[in-house]
């Protein structure tokens, strides 16, 4: 007689159910690591962007400013922005000597507009990257689990109606038993899929609001950096 006890309904399944059974398993509890990991991670970098942003929009942007927002930055590794602000703010200082912008040497070219977007596209997408980490992973388990789960299913069914065979009986009370079991196979590869389909569209949605984010404030950046770069020039020609 079919049980509703969970481990007696376990001991009743056979080795590949089983086996099946512990795969998804292996998925659900990966995925829901995942999940947890990516959501306290997607929660620390907007925290650190917004105070990042909030820290730029307060200080009016020159060159005086310029050394003082880049240790604010540095102090957000998580925040885009200020990984993009550190990023370019690292290849003039590295142009400049390590000195002050608006003492730098003689000669010295500041970097043209083109080179520094570039410079932005690489730290963004670097960026972007480190935060798709492991989403690959959840877009697997929403899309093998269901037909793992299925073959679970199909495998307990024709054992179903393989006893029947040997009963030779294909009554309701033969088969609703091995029916049943055979679908918690179809059940448990659902269990596994829909937290991970749901959660990797989530992050996909984080990224993308991230990644705009990110953009205007690199768009407002190399329109300081162009102010800057005519201050910088006009203080060449004083000296």
């Amino acid at each position: 007689m079919f049980s509703s006890n969970p481990m007696e309904m376990l001991g009743s399944l056979g080795a590949v159910s089983i086996f099946v059974l512990f795969i998804l398993l292996v998925f659900s509890v990966s995925s829901w690591g995942i999940i947890i990991y990516k959501w306290r991670t997607f929660n620390a970098i907007d925290y650190e962007e917004e105070q990042f942003l909030q820290s730029f929009e307060r200080s009016q942007f020159s060159a005086e400013k310029f050394e003082h927002l880049k240790k604010i930055g540095t102090s957000f590794p998580l925040s885009p922005s200020g990984s993009v602000y550190v990023g370019v703010a690292r290849k003039i200082d590295r142009l400049f000597g390590g000195q002050d912008i608006l003492e730098g040497n003689r000669g010295k070219r500041w970097p043209d507009r083109q080179y520094l977007e570039k410079v932005v596209q690489y730290i963004v997408q670097g960026k972007i990257n480190q935060q798709e980490r492991y989403l690959p992973f959840l877009a697997t388990t929403g899309n093998i689990t269901p037909f793992i789960g299925l073959f679970g299913t199909v495998v307990g069914v024709i054992n179903a109606f393989s006893e029947i065979g040997e009963q030779g009986s294909a009554s309701i009370a033969a088969v609703a038993p091995g029916v049943s079991e055979a679908l918690v196979a179809t059940a448990a590869g659902l269990f596994a899929a829909i937290p991970a389909v749901v959660a990797y569209n989530f992050f996909l949605t984080k990224i993308r609001k991230s990644t705009y984010r990110v953009e205007a404030f690199s768009i407002e950046f190399l329109n300081g950096l162009d102010e800057l770069a005519s201050e910088v020039n006009e203080a060449e020609v004083v000296r």
